[in-house]
């Protein structure tokens, strides 16, 4: 079966990350990144306009390698999309992790695996056109 949802780009990239505040203050101070949205002390999302970084505290105290991939997000058009794309992933038998659910800011998502066990989140969000 093929894909019935086009995706309209990746959304954003999500960090985990042992030290915070230093690099909230490296992505916004040096890059010139904006806060988004602080959802709580332990993850903030920045943007440069049309794109998201989400940044989480690391909660494994022991490995300070800087920083990990958490997930990635691919943006949907609309919550409708997302469901059809949710059918797709489980007539095909990707590894699903959760089942779309709403946000607090508006959005909605829903987390699966590739191949290589990378976490994606197919992603609709009211902000972005």
């Amino acid at each position: 079966m093929e894909n019935p949802v086009t995706l309209h780009g990746l959304r954003h990239l999500a960090l985990k990350v042992q030290n915070l505040e230093e690099c909230e203050a490296f992505y916004t101070k040096i890059l010139g990144m904006k806060v988004l949205r602080r959802a709580s002390d332990n993850l903030v999302y920045l943007t440069l306009g049309n794109d998201n970084l989400s940044l989480g505290r690391a909660q494994n105290e022991t490995n300070n390698t800087g920083s990990a991939l958490d997930h990635f997000g691919f943006i949907v058009q609309s919550v409708d999309d997302l469901q059809t794309l949710y059918d797709y992933f489980v007539a095909e038998d990707v590894p699903l992790l959760d089942k779309p659910h709403k946000h607090t800011d508006g959005a909605w998502s829903f987390h699966c695996k590739d191949p290589a066990g990378n976490v994606i989140q197919p992603i609709y969000h009211p902000d972005v056109h």
